[in-house]
């Protein structure tokens, strides 16, 4: 999206440059020049910090849909293994996608996507204990 004539040579440039010296193919359609706050890159999205003045990288708002929907799937109340195994799998997303996401700013994400997860994990142990008397018996265990 080139608005201005500035970016629009400035655009040429880089891609005369891309294309002519490292020799790569520059598509049009998915190459812009904007704002850091529409461009989702790698699945990263861009905000400006008000306190320390410059753009700050986060997860892009479709990148966490993502990590949720695959949440969800792995914490599925039908799904027939134990939650042991679902716990494992659950370890290894979210390990993957905190360590990928790490240079970006995400505590508040962070504190929002753990309660969700326990509340999921709470919920597959819930229904993993089946019947009322087991669940009394095993929340008394517990207290």
């Amino acid at each position: 999206m080139c608005v201005t004539r500035t970016t629009v040579s400035l655009w040429r440039n880089i891609s005369r440059f891309i294309e002519e010296k490292l020799g790569l193919k520059v598509n049009m359609t998915k190459s812009k020049v904007d704002k850091p706050q529409g461009l989702k890159y790698l699945g990263f999205g861009f905000y400006f910090d008000s306190r320390a003045h410059q753009f700050k990288a986060k997860p892009h708002a479709k990148s966490v849909a993502k990590f949720k929907k695959r949440m969800k799937e792995l914490t599925c109340r039908s799904w027939g293994v134990s939650n042991s195994y679902k716990v494992e799998k659950l370890n290894q997303l979210i390990r993957g996608w905190i360590n990928y996401f790490r240079i970006g700013s995400m505590k508040t994400l962070c504190k929002a996507l753990d309660g969700n997860i326990r509340f999921r994990l709470r919920m597959c142990i819930w229904k993993h204990w089946k019947t009322p008397q087991n669940r009394a018996k095993n929340l008394n265990l517990l207290s």
